[in-house]
């Protein structure tokens, strides 16, 4: 009979080399249409934004009246998001990885549906008020699917090709970006006559545009539900080899056997929460660990300052450089309109778009780390270009501005918006990973939060306008440059190598268990039995050839 740190081994090694099968493109489907619906929801409010403007408060310029309004409503889906990611990371460790995985959708979809349908009454709150909450009820759901599917993807996946796994679902956001854009462009089409004739009819487009979100999650939300739990949560959270040799099976077909007739050390009855306390405690008690998470923390702030700084406001970026815009009074606001969905649907197929797919085709080639310096280094020097030629730009070279601006898009996608994803889902522990995972994300959404309040504002009323905005940015993408130091590289090393959660420490583990397994030198899964000090190996399983 084998003994269980052999088959802990055994099902490790049978993950990490698994060929790339149908089993792991049903995962990249079922997490990357998620992203995309999230994506979706979370900038689609940029387009919607001067809609309202234009039929609630009468802009001729597409702006709100204040700067808070316009802050408030573009955050209040960022700050659901910030709630939703440390909360599902936390239950995604307590309660596992699948009870929480399509509960997120279904608070989205409702979130979805209520934004669309918020209407303004007659006395009390109005119509941004009523569309912010439902906003912050969406934005809980969408920030849930953060540490969610990336833990899912990371841990399913074999450590050759994790990095394209993982970057494949992240990249479904660039995809989400663009057809927000192309059904604003077929909304907005499709209306030109009536909007035309009454601007009152745009009414109609921004709801379509709010509600199509609800769309693709409808799809998804079934497949997420009857997902199987993750091998490594059953065997390292729960201690159930039996249901993680099973799980292992019914994913990749690993070939690992199962003696049902002795399970006295498959499954040991804890509290997995009062175990998930402790082992938070103890291996973020440690500087180095606390150091990486404070690195994943900080980049991801970082980068989201420029990225939703931008992102959420690309129709405000473009109409401040006077993009598009019509000095007929014939033409407002259709005109107006159709130069913000056309200049979004532009930016993201140059920018957006290609640079999460280089990602993809180069985080496994490059690494995360090199992908990462280069996309900070270069967001510094485009937006130092932007904000140091603005005046000459704005009034010679409106292009010129958009083909930087979209170069700037680009390198945050190949680049930090796709690694800062992808690293925390695969540097800490299993107990911990999907914690530390929403702990970062938050972190970067407290990031989005600062830059759609602060955006308007600095725009508007500070010395330089826009031009000191992207100073700001790139401020802050070389201090994620900086803090990138502190982050570790993920790429060709197993789940267990990198969190060294296997390897033994007598002064304080992280795991107590008399069977364990520890990772060598060249990355081979060993089982040890450490009973009266016996060390000697008992099976070796050599994990994949990098």
């Amino acid at each position: 009979m084998e003994d269980a740190a052999a088959r802990k081994a055994h099902v490790l090694n049978q993950l990490d080399t698994a060929k790339f099968s149908s089993a792991h493109v049903r995962a990249i489907l079922v997490a990357g249409s998620g992203f995309l619906t999230d994506s979706y929801d979370n900038f689609v409010i940029g387009l919607v934004v001067p809609m309202i403007a234009v039929i609630y408060f009468g802009s001729t310029n597409y702006k709100l009246p204040l700067f808070i309004q316009d802050g408030m409503v573009k955050a209040a889906s960022s700050i659901g998001n910030l709630f939703g990611q440390i909360g599902f990371g936390v239950l995604g460790d307590i309660l596992g990885r699948k009870k929480m995985y399509g509960i997120e959708l279904i608070i989205l979809i409702v979130g979805a549906v209520g934004s669309a349908l918020s209407a303004s009454p007659k006395a009390g709150i109005d119509i941004l008020g009523v569309l912010g909450f439902w906003r912050f009820i969406l934005g809980i759901g969408v920030g849930g699917d953060y540490p969610v599917s990336a833990i899912i993807t990371s841990e399913f996946a074999a450590s050759k090709y994790r990095g394209t796994m993982v970057a494949t679902v992240f990249a479904m956001q660039g995809v989400g970006q663009l057809l927000g854009a192309l059904v604003g462009i077929v909304s907005v089409a499709a209306f030109k006559d009536a909007i035309i004739a009454d601007h009152n009819n745009l009414d109609y487009v921004w709801r379509i545009l709010l509600g199509f979100g609800a769309v693709p999650a409808l799809l998804a939300v079934y497949y997420r539900l009857t997902i199987p739990e993750t091998p490594r949560f059953a065997l390292d959270v729960l201690e159930d080899v039996e249901r993680s040799a099973l799980a292992a099976n019914n994913f990749v077909g690993a070939g690992v056997s199962v003696d049902k007739a002795d399970t006295s050390y498959v499954h040991q009855e804890v509290s997995v929460a009062k175990k998930y306390g402790q082992a938070f405690k103890a291996y973020f008690g440690k500087w180095k660990n606390a150091r990486t998470l404070i690195a994943t923390s900080m980049t991801w702030f970082l980068l989201d300052i420029g990225f939703y700084g931008t992102n959420l406001n690309t129709s405000s970026v473009l109409g401040y450089i006077g993009y598009g815009d019509s000095k007929d009074p014939a033409d407002y606001p259709f005109q107006g309109i159709w130069a913000r969905v056309v200049g979004n649907c532009i930016v993201n197929l140059c920018g957006n778009l290609p640079g999460y797919f280089f990602t993809v085709g180069l985080i496994d080639i490059w690494g995360r780390k090199p992908i990462q310096y280069m996309g900070f280094a270069m967001l510094t020097i485009l937006f130092a270009i932007l904000a140091g030629t603005y005046d000459v730009l704005k009034a010679n070279s409106q292009a010129g501005f958009v083909i930087v601006y979209s170069a700037a898009q680009f390198f945050f996608n190949f680049g930090p918006n796709t690694t800062t994803f992808i690293i925390p889902a695969e540097c800490f522990p299993t107990q911990v990973r999907s914690s530390a995972h929403g702990i970062s994300a938050g972190a970067g959404k407290a990031g989005a939060i600062i830059a759609a309040l602060g955006f308007q504002w600095v725009a508007t009323n500070a010395p330089g306008g826009l031009q000191t905005c992207l100073w700001i940015f790139a401020a802050c993408n070389l201090g994620g440059l900086i803090f990138t130091y502190w982050v570790p590289e993920t790429k060709g090393k197993t789940l267990e190598e990198l969190s060294e959660e296997f390897e033994r420490d007598t002064k304080g583990s992280l795991y107590d268990t008399s069977a364990t397994v520890v990772v060598g030198e060249q990355g081979e899964y060993t089982a040890v039995n450490e009973e009266e000090g016996d060390k000697a190996t008992e099976e070796v399983h050599k994990a994949p050839e990098q």
